[in-house]
């Protein structure tokens, strides 16, 4: 099979046809990707460089296959082979160790997951309906569904906590937070957030509140920050398309807005606006899409959310209207280290 024999223009230019074969071919990256995250490959090379024979045998794994699905991922910086023939981690391999700090590995699974292959595939019926491909796939919005099959909801909600611990410390450490109020993390699954807020902030206090079944699995007890953050927190469960806990100065909303429309999202803002203390501040989590046609990790969650949900990723004009609508005046927008920034809002 020739990739580049239909494009008549190969020679010309070989960079059109590296674009579109890369394009093409993405979906295999991901599979090769979920498949040594599946097996702990990762796990069996901590301790150096492995020949894919012995590997694949400490593994349980068939050799020749696996020499070729870390081959390909060798060339996205995904392990590397050395002169000898053995492959070793990569940083971004040695994410995928299940004990390695910030493992990714949990994250990696549920992204390449099912659900969002399905989702994907459907994009193409999208373009000619406006359908959220999901939807269409499963036969109901994807809240609903996680909320029909508890091992999804699982997997959805360890699968958010891998992925946010690294970068619940990023906005921690990025906003300064006042000395002293309490802090209400509205829809902050398992707590992640507001762990790392009152580990660094002594003398704040704070609440988790998200739907029972996700704020029952919290991660508040767990980690070196349990200690320190003991008798400062609690947990509420509720619908924040209704009601939110009221009386918070400081409510976080990190990526929440992303993954509903504009009605949907000023529902969850008028309930925050209602709940706020006098003086209090909205702090919003999510990736703000940049002009340009330079790559940013927020164009891509942007179709991930137009395949799962009715969200979308939104431009600073859109967040600023939106905010607006809701009763709320965007002060400034302060950029993480990773790719979201804390849009903060004041009530008005």
């Amino acid at each position: 099979m020739d990739a580049t024999s239909g494009t008549g223009r190969s020679d010309e230019n070989p960079a059109i046809s590296t674009e579109l074969g890369d394009a093409a071919f993405g979906y295999f990256y991901a599979s090769a990707l979920r498949a040594v995250a599946v097996h702990r490959v990762a796990d069996h090379l901590a301790d150096g460089p492995l020949e894919p024979g012995e590997l694949a045998r400490r593994a349980g794994l068939h050799g020749s296959t696996l020499r070729r699905v870390l081959r390909l991922l060798a060339t996205r910086g995904i392990f590397q082979e050395d002169e000898q023939g053995a492959f070793g981690l990569t940083p971004a391999a040695d994410l995928l160790r299940t004990d390695a700090p910030h493992s990714a590995r949990t994250g990696m699974v549920w992204l390449t997951d099912e659900v969002f292959r399905r989702s994907a595939a459907g994009l193409e019926d999208a373009l000619r309906t406006g359908a959220v491909p999901f939807q269409t796939a499963y036969g109901m919005p994807f809240f609903d569904y996680l909320m029909t099959d508890a091992d999804a909801q699982r997997q959805f909600d360890t699968g958010m906590a891998n992925m946010s611990g690294p970068e619940d410390e990023l906005i921690a450490d990025a906003y300064e937070f006042p000395a002293g109020g309490t802090v209400v993390d509205v829809g902050g699954g398992r707590g992640g957030l507001v762990r790392a807020v009152l580990s660094r902030n002594p003398g704040l206090s704070g609440i988790l509140f998200d739907q029972e079944q996700t704020v029952a699995a919290h991660l508040l007890e767990e980690g070196t920050e349990a200690k320190a953050i003991a008798g400062r927190w609690r947990t509420d469960g509720g619908n924040f398309f209704e009601a939110v806990t009221p009386g918070g100065d400081i409510y976080l909303l990190k990526h929440i807005l992303h993954d509903w429309n504009d009605e949907e999202c000023l529902r969850i803002l008028r309930a925050i606006r209602a709940a706020i203390a006098p003086g209090g501040k909205l702090l919003a989590v999510d990736a703000v899409l940049p002009q340009g046609n330079e790559p940013h990790m927020a164009k891509v969650l942007d179709i991930t959310m137009l395949a799962l949900v009715t969200g979308r990723e939104r431009t600073e004009r859109e967040f600023r209207d939106l905010l607006g609508e809701a009763g709320f005046r965007v002060d400034r927008i302060i950029p993480t280290p990773g790719f979201s920034s804390i849009i903060e809002a004041l009530p008005v």
